[in-house]
């Protein structure tokens, strides 16, 4: 498994949340930042002592670069998701990768978070908090359409990994729901997008029936139900491939699989009615794109040092 499966799903898969870890000391939401997290003496990783650089395999696109602003930080930036209008991304963090799920859990910083762009550059991230207060809860993995947000989610009176949905309203994320057997138990479902007509779910499983390891599968909602899902057997192979991403117009799917011993991007077009073979386009230690109407590609960069995992940006390939 890859991306931020490492920092996310990997450590939710078989972790059962106890209740003998304590809540916070209080009954209010912690206003830790990141950066009090991150630890003492951290050097944040540069492209330039970067030692798996991120390969452009496209010539439609700008070499990607790390995303400028306050985001990126020498803690883990992963998980993105940019809205459409490109105007607000979405994205996971943790202060240090080396820590335990447990710790994550209690850290209070590590989850996701989400920044705007305010015409001239990004605004200082903010925590997105999806537990009621006094409540344990590692989530990650977010995807938003319109005013709804699904989301990965280990939490208090739930064993592992499982989705959940919550609503904006009055200017902050409410309403967290478990999003039913039928997606987390029958189907297994995981990190997922839903087509922008709403009209079909595209996710990363290894229910049975697949090809081998992570597949991709489709499932169409039909008479308020999610159907059964199908497996898209022209992008699939005998290795992973995961963390689905939909372009607006539904012409364009675009998820990680290896290459060469390492995550990377790949693309598949919808051409007559059926998906294409998959084209990569941007290798070494890239994963889980994400992209805006312009066709900027967002996509998260881990940081490998004599095969550890140290770090992770954000970085955004642009359009040309």
């Amino acid at each position: 498994m890859m991306v931020a499966v490492i920092l996310v799903v990997l450590a939710f898969l078989g972790f059962v949340l106890m209740q003998a870890f304590a809540p916070p000391p209080n009954d209010q939401y912690p206003n830790r930042t990141r950066a009090e997290a991150i630890p003492e003496g951290a050097q944040k990783v540069l492209p330039t002592t970067d030692d798996h650089p991120p390969l452009l395999h496209s010539s439609l696109w700008f070499e990607p670069v790390p995303l400028e602003g306050p985001i990126d930080t020498a803690g883990a930036e992963d998980s993105p998701f940019i809205l459409p209008d490109g105007n607000t991304l979405y994205f996971f963090f943790t202060p240090d990768v080396s820590k335990t799920p447990q710790e994550q859990l209690l850290d209070q910083v590590t989850g996701i978070w989400s920044s705007n762009w305010n015409g001239s550059g990004w605004s200082e991230p903010e925590r997105v908090w999806l537990q009621d207060k006094g409540k344990l809860a590692l989530d990650g993995a977010a995807f938003v359409q319109g005013n709804s947000m699904w989301f990965a989610s280990a939490r208090e009176g739930f064993t592992g990994v499982n989705l959940f949905t919550a609503q904006f309203q009055n200017g902050k994320w409410k309403d967290w729901r478990y999003a039913g057997d039928r997606l987390n138990k029958d189907f297994q479902v995981g990190e997922m997008h839903i087509s922008a007509d709403g009209k079909e779910m595209y996710f990363h499983s290894n229910r049975t029936g697949g090809m081998g390891g992570l597949d991709i599968w489709v499932m169409k909602y039909l008479n308020g139900e999610w159907q059964i899902p199908s497996n898209l057997a022209m992008v699939n192979s005998d290795g992973n491939e995961g963390w689905p991403f939909v372009s607006q117009d539904g012409n364009e799917l675009w998820f990680t699989r290896t290459y060469q011993g390492s995550p990377a991007i790949y693309r598949s077009l919808m051409i007559e009615g059926n998906w294409s073979a998959p084209e990569l386009i941007i290798s070494s230690f890239a994963g889980e794109p994400t992209l805006d109407v312009q066709g900027n590609l967002y996509f998260v960069h881990h940081f490998f040092k004599n095969d550890v995992m140290i770090e992770a940006d954000i970085y955004v390939a642009y359009k040309k």
